[in-house]
């Protein structure tokens, strides 16, 4: 069986306080609505858990039932970071999941195809993470503005989700959590630093994060809404 944790109980500090970009407005939907509908509509995905901010967990239950959302078996109440989230929606999927996608519920503009893509990674080479190569000239910078150098750009990769591992190796790799992994913000990461090999699956810079409010315009732009 395959599984996802769709991840949105963060705190959304950059968009103003108070606000929860999880249930702002995209095309009449709530953004985490986007999120689920594509995990919805992709057939490698058996099972889906959400897991939200505490305040939230009635509300994504009413947005699950609006939606019929058959796939989501539960929604669960984040932790204090991001690691404890990704866990405790881990822990709700059941013991029978094999391989777990994790998703940012902010980035509404994933696609099933994607998405089952990862999934194909995974049961191929153990891991299936979407990303992008970065096309941008990138300047290092030590101290203020001053550049120290130019970063060679064509060995690198700017890495999304949805991120598809064995649910096992990514239990260990969380439970293995220590503070020195405590600065790490995503799973790719995680299963790096446990030794386990990470592959990438090419992407679309389409799939963007809703980060500031004006990121709301371009995703409508990309979704057509």
């Amino acid at each position: 069986m395959v599984g996802a944790v769709i991840v949105a109980a963060g705190k959304s500090e950059r968009m103003g306080a108070g606000v929860d970009k999880a249930f702002l407005s995209l095309g009449g939907r709530p953004v985490l609505a986007w999120s689920l509908l594509a995990f919805e509509k992709c057939p490698e995905i058996n099972r889906v858990v959400v897991v939200v901010r505490k305040e939230r967990v009635e509300s994504a239950i009413g947005l699950v039932r609006m939606f019929g959302l058959s796939k989501v078996a539960k929604v669960v109440a984040g932790g204090a970071t991001r690691q404890a989230s990704v866990l405790l929606g881990l822990e709700a999927l059941g013991d029978d999941v094999l391989l777990v996608a994790v998703h940012d519920g902010s980035r509404p503009c994933v696609t099933p195809e994607l998405i089952a893509k990862t999934v194909q990674s995974a049961k191929r080479s153990g891991s299936g993470v979407a990303a992008v190569k970065v096309v941008d000239t990138l300047k290092e910078v030590e101290h203020g503005t001053l550049v120290a150098r130019t970063v060679d750009r064509s060995k690198l990769w700017a890495v999304q989700t949805p991120q598809t591992f064995y649910c096992k190796a990514l239990r260990k790799a969380y439970l293995a959590l220590d503070k020195r992994l405590a600065a790490m913000t995503d799973e790719a990461s995680l299963i790096e630093r446990s030794g386990e090999a990470v592959h990438l699956v090419p992407s679309s810079w389409a799939n963007i994060k809703i980060t500031f409010s004006e990121d709301l315009a371009v995703a409508a732009a990309i979704l057509k809404v």
